[in-house]
């Protein structure tokens, strides 16, 4: 509720201030033509008139600049006609800026305009990349609820080297949360690479063993042919987990990624941290080892979160790192969306609404007992005409 609460304040707050930006071009020209009216005639109003086509510029459509500007020298027209100084040097001058400047407006205003549309343009083409690379999943996957969301710190920014996944294999759910070392495209560019293989390797592979040989051999060769995904010092901390048909238990593979959270529904916490800490893929030519996986109970009513480090990295004003574990034990949430608002929420009241990395989240909750684990269909049935 504070958040909403927040959100509509910005909003009003926000209109304010475009009504009074709306309401400045005519108010300076009001005061522009007092001033000159009430002071002696060595004092003149012209900044004032000038001053209103330049905000014009930037809240108005071209004809209501071209109006303002008109209105503007009409004023000074009217005032020096008005004590007979229109044909002096003087008025003369004034007119001629007011002129100069409404010109210039309209010039500002199509430059701003033209700008802006190649913004919204580049804005609906990242939004393109996001869906395209890193889709939102079906609040219902196998039986278990989902919810995931990207947060970038960057403003306007879609996508960046966090990711996300998770699909219904002949092995049960599978999912994936990983975080790929780097920035801007090379790291958009590494994202696709380990989804597209993700996604392949998780319908063949019957281990997550498996998948994550898959995964490493993907960014290597990937890597060796592409030298945007950096193949020398480029790595990925992910964590691959599988929940099998049965539902009862959750496997996990972590390569050098942030310990997940199993949140049960009492309230209870469990950090799932591997026994063996492991190399991030990509690092595979740093040292051997087979990947482990590690089993976990998921019972009813419980719900899985994982994450990147963007979340435990964000910190407040007096440098506190926020810490998941000890923000969400004892708390109780009626579902994986659920649970990522308040999460979002909290991370941005402790963060004062900035941030310095991008932030991945997915939770995965295993319905509780009478909880349909599916969406419901209702039969559409014809109705026999009388």
């Amino acid at each position: 509720m504070v958040g909403l609460a927040q959100q509509e304040y910005g909003r009003g707050a926000g209109g304010a201030s475009r009504r009074v930006a709306r309401l400045m071009p005519l108010v300076l020209i009001a005061l522009g033509f007092l001033f000159d009216l009430l002071t002696p005639p060595k004092f003149t109003g012209s900044p004032f008139f000038t001053a209103g086509p330049l905000i014009a510029a930037s809240v108005f459509s071209l004809a209501a600049i071209v109006v303002t500007g008109a209105l503007a020298s009409l004023a000074v027209v009217v005032l020096h006609l008005s004590s007979s100084t229109f044909w002096r040097v003087e008025a003369l001058t004034d007119l001629a800026t007011v002129l100069t400047v409404s010109g210039l407006a309209v010039l500002i205003n199509r430059v701003v305009r033209r700008s802006g549309e190649r913004l919204a343009s580049a804005r609906d083409i990242a939004e393109a990349a996001q869906r395209a690379v890193l889709p939102k999943p079906a609040e219902r996957i196998g039986g278990l609820h989902v919810a995931a969301r990207y947060e970038a710190a960057q403003a306007d920014a879609f996508i960046g080297g966090d990711l996300y996944a998770v699909q219904d294999t002949p092995y049960g759910v599978r999912l994936a949360v990983g975080d790929v070392r780097g920035k801007g495209l090379g790291a958009v560019e590494a994202v696709a690479v380990v989804l597209g293989a993700f996604r392949e390797a998780a319908e063949t592979e019957p281990t997550l063993e498996g998948v994550a040989r898959r995964l490493e051999r993907a960014l290597a060769r990937e890597g060796s042919r592409r030298d945007s995904l950096d193949a020398v010092e480029g790595f990925t901390t992910c964590v691959l987990g599988e929940i099998p048909p049965e539902g009862g238990a959750l496997r996990l593979v972590n390569r050098g990624h942030p310990e997940p959270l199993l949140l049960s529904a009492d309230g209870g916490l469990v950090a799932l941290a591997p026994a063996q800490p492991a190399l991030p893929l990509g690092m595979g030519d740093l040292a051997l080892w087979p990947d482990r996986v590690e089993e976990w109970p998921f019972p009813q009513g419980s719900t899985l979160l994982l994450y990147t480090d963007g979340l435990t990295e964000a910190r407040s004003g007096a440098g506190e790192f926020y810490d998941p574990a000890a923000r969400l034990s004892g708390s109780v949430f009626s579902g994986p969306e659920a649970l990522l608002s308040a999460l979002s929420s909290d991370v941005r009241r402790h963060t004062g609404g900035g941030a310095t990395d991008d932030m991945a989240l997915l939770a995965v909750g295993r319905p509780g007992e009478g909880e349909p684990g599916r969406r419901r269909t209702v039969p559409v049935v014809r109705r026999e005409k009388a």
